[in-house]
């Protein structure tokens, strides 16, 4: 695992800097060089000052220059790219309790447990509270908006800016975040409440309540009691962090409609074989809507909004559902800041056509295992109907533990899957 370099680092001109992969590329110097000393011959008032605007008030803009100028870099610690756990073992358990699960792992990739990279929590953390209450494009918008902040020389675009779908390549520090003040932070399109929770969590991160090595040493519920501390983030948030960034093998999320659904209609097709349900094109919709890209009154009408249950946005729209009508939100997984619609999401795709006539299929050589007490097929039935929901979930917490009891100590993997399942059609 990388650890932090004790020495402070100031680039200069000219100089490159190695990337995680090994490639160099041109260190950015240009938030940090002093600024030029004005003339005295000079006349006319300062650059970047706004019209009225006292001399010595800086703008936004000198206010984060003169953040950058001051602050020190230090290569973050990242969560390596590796398992903490055998994968293979991980996939003979969940075939041996439902042999379905071989269908799945033959056709899809468990994304988070196969494709591996090396991820900042602070980056992936802040992605997450970046992204409450907003479309997918809105989300990425902003957050390219909040790292900008910190590099001017970044393209206004996203789109022009290729080095930014690398999970490694720039994203300001703890120390940056910290040092930038609330009005700085809303004029890259946060709220005061987002703003005052990326405040929050860079403090930790800064002062050494939360750090890499904290978080993939602590176990699943003291990586909770760290987390849930901080502005913002909630059970929801953690459980995400937990499959997404840290790849813990075994986290139910309970309170994910999306999940809760996908079990459902997992248990339901073992149970009720002639029980049929269509899938609808895609997981994430496409036509996400943001402001910001100009999007017509049209578009924005019927685009699917991404919304954390953990969310407490004073701007969001009063049109949005509940969290009770919500299925899932943007996980905190690196990818999620990438250009294209189709590499932001780190849930899986819906099933195809084979693998759902899989899911019908009995278990070989033996009856299916009986359900929970309290459950049969026709409740299930009821649940995803609508008809007997309770306080808005689908199932209880008690519930989802008892049905996914054989998934342990793997029930992450199964999760990922049941998201595939989640916006099923009746």
């Amino acid at each position: 695992m990388p650890t932090t370099r004790s020495s402070t680092f100031s680039a200069p001109e000219g100089a490159t800097e190695k990337t995680t992969n090994g490639n160099k590329r041109k260190a950015n110097t240009s938030a940090l060089k002093a600024p030029a000393k004005r003339s005295k011959k000079a006349t006319g008032p300062e650059p970047n000052l706004q019209k009225n605007q006292p001399e010595d008030e800086p703008t936004v803009a000198t206010q984060v220059q003169i953040s950058l100028r001051s602050s020190t870099w230090e290569p973050p610690v990242l969560v390596p790219a590796e398992l903490m756990f055998s994968f293979d073992d991980a996939r003979r358990h969940l075939i041996q309790a439902d042999d379905r699960f071989e269908e799945l792992f033959n056709r899809m990739q468990c994304k988070p447990y196969q494709q591996l990279e090396s991820l900042h929590p602070f980056r992936a953390l802040v992605t997450s509270i970046l992204g409450q209450q907003i479309s997918w494009l809105a989300a990425r918008s902003v957050v390219y908006r909040f790292t900008r902040l910190y590099d001017p020389s970044m393209p206004e675009k996203p789109d022009d800016y290729n080095e930014y779908k690398a999970p490694t390549s720039f994203f300001p520090s703890p120390q940056q975040v910290c040092s930038t003040d609330i009005p700085t932070l809303r004029s890259a399109g946060l709220s005061g409440r987002k703003a005052e929770y990326v405040r929050d969590l860079a403090n930790r991160f800064a002062d050494g309540r939360l750090s890499t090595e904290k978080l993939i040493q602590a176990n699943d519920e003291e990586l909770a009691e760290m987390l849930i501390e901080v502005k913002g983030i909630g059970r929801w948030t953690v459980d995400m962090f937990a499959i997404f960034s840290l790849r813990r093998p075994d986290i139910l999320p309970v309170g994910d409609l999306g999940v809760q659904r996908g079990v459902l209609r997992w248990f339901l097709a073992l149970h009720h074989p002639t029980y049929n349900f269509a899938l609808s094109p895609e997981k994430i919709d496409a036509n996400s809507d943001d402001k910001a890209e100009g999007k017509s009154n049209k578009e924005k009408k019927g685009a699917k909004k991404a919304i954390s249950p953990d969310s407490e946005d004073e701007d969001a729209d009063d049109e949005l559902p509940s969290v009770a009508a919500d299925s899932s939100a943007v996980p905190p997984a690196a990818s999620s800041n990438d250009i294209k619609q189709e590499e932001v999401s780190a849930f899986p795709p819906t099933f195809t056509p084979s693998i759902r006539e899989a899911l019908h299929k009995p278990p070989k050589d033996q009856a299916p295992p009986p359900l929970p007490a309290g459950l049969t097929a026709a409740i299930l039935k009821s649940r995803l109907d609508g008809k007997k929901k309770i306080k808005g979930a689908l199932l209880t917490p008690q519930e989802m533990e008892d049905l996914t009891e054989s998934w342990k100590p793997y029930r992450s993997l199964g999760v990922y899957y049941m998201w595939s399942l989640a916006e099923a059609k009746v």
